[in-house]
């Protein structure tokens, strides 16, 4: 019994025969990746293939005020009518992943190495809690977007609370969603904040971002951060972001 289970354990682990690399006839376009990805699903055993995680949904490290700010903007996600038919609501939530497709300046399609490695900065930790929970919503109507913060204990700062960085990054993630939905691809050209009151680690906070203006390829935004219920103030910001077009970021302009 012993000896069938060792042979039955040898070949699990045995290594996986190669596949012969895909051929692409001449003057035919290549799209970076494909052959990649076609090898590996010749390879690799299905269980390898899940779907991306979406960071935005809740998980058990959410405190009750992460829930309940959660629940209180999907629920107004999708409305039900007279009838019990349902209907888009005001707001949308944004699902969140950890990883985009890479290139390098000058549009050089990054190594497989780095391709590998590379994470979306506020969502490259897996363990929940830790750092960057958090979930987006938006208000096309209202030109408006949410973000719902609770800060792990990753992100301290001064002692007991959030780092002054950490608390830039998510202006930058919600006010830059925000300017996207508004005007396209774009890039972040100027923020400008004001610290009133630390965050507490652990805490769940609100960000509201609000178009201010638009000008020709310039977006202007508005933000602010408060307590779950709204009564205290912790941080203002004004954000500019111009917009830009997918080729000219690919090449490094």
């Amino acid at each position: 019994m012993m000896a069938a289970s060792v042979r039955a354990t040898f070949r699990l682990f045995q290594p996986l025969r190669p596949v012969p690399p895909m051929r692409i006839p001449l003057g035919q376009p290549t799209v970076p990746g494909r052959t990649t990805v076609a090898r590996t699903m010749g390879v690799l055993p299905l269980p390898f293939f899940s779907k991306p995680r979406d960071f935005s949904l809740p998980n058990l490290s959410w405190g009750p005020e992460m829930v309940r700010l959660y629940e209180h903007y999907n629920s107004q996600c999708e409305v039900e009518r007279e009838g019990g038919e349902k209907q888009k609501g005001p707001w949308k939530r944004l699902p969140s992943y950890n990883r985009v497709l890479k290139y390098a300046t000058g549009g050089v399609y990054l190594s497989k190495l780095i391709q590998s490695k590379a994470r979306l900065f506020t969502r490259n930790i897996k363990e929940p809690g830790v750092s960057f929970e958090y979930v987006l919503f938006d208000n096309s109507e209202e030109q408006k977007c949410v973000g719902i913060l609770q800060a792990g204990h990753l992100l301290e700062g001064p002692p007991g609370f959030v780092h002054g960085g950490a608390i830039a990054t998510m202006i930058d993630t919600v006010t830059g969603a925000h300017a996207t939905l508004l005007s396209g691809p774009v890039m972040t050209a100027n923020l400008n904040i004001n610290y009133r009151s630390p965050i507490p680690l652990g805490s769940t906070v609100v960000l509201e971002s609000c178009l201010d203006k638009k000008e020709d390829k310039k977006t202007f935004v508005t933000c602010k951060v408060t307590s779950s219920n709204g009564s205290k103030l912790h941080t203002e910001a004004t954000a500019l972001f111009v917009s830009i077009s997918v080729c000219k970021i690919l090449d490094g302009v």
